[in-house]
């Protein structure tokens, strides 16, 4: 797959992981935000906890389950990023975690399987 045709698959997953996330209570509060070491997906406040999403989507198993691409290093920029976004918005609720979507697409570009791993950083 191709950089362009990536893009296009992640913002796809992206879109998918903040219905998903707002059918169960989820109050999304932003999309991508960006620094300059990495990026949020999705962040948002579920249950008076910031909670910062990162979304893997894939459309075949070939490379693994898409969980599987959050690398330790990946981890490490998604802390900093976190932390990060809580010290430029210091209303936002103390209680903070990440989460993982794990989207897998059918032939129709439909999620075939959504997966919601809460608080895998352990911060």
């Amino acid at each position: 797959m191709n950089p362009q045709n990536n893009l296009t698959l992640g913002r796809l997953g992206e879109e998918f992981a903040k219905d998903f996330l707002r059918q169960i209570g989820y109050r999304i509060i932003e999309s991508n935000f960006h620094k300059r070491a990495g990026e949020l997906d999705i962040v948002a406040i579920h249950r008076k906890t910031l909670v910062f999403i990162e979304v893997k989507c894939r459309t075949n198993d070939e490379y693994g389950n898409p969980e599987e691409a959050i690398t330790p290093w990946k981890m490490r920029t998604l802390v900093r990023s976190a932390q990060y976004y809580k010290l430029r918005h210091p209303d936002t609720p103390d209680a903070m975690r990440i989460d993982v979507i794990s989207i897998v697409l059918g032939p129709d570009e439909k999620p075939f399987s959504i997966k919601h791993f809460e608080n895998v950083s352990g911060f």
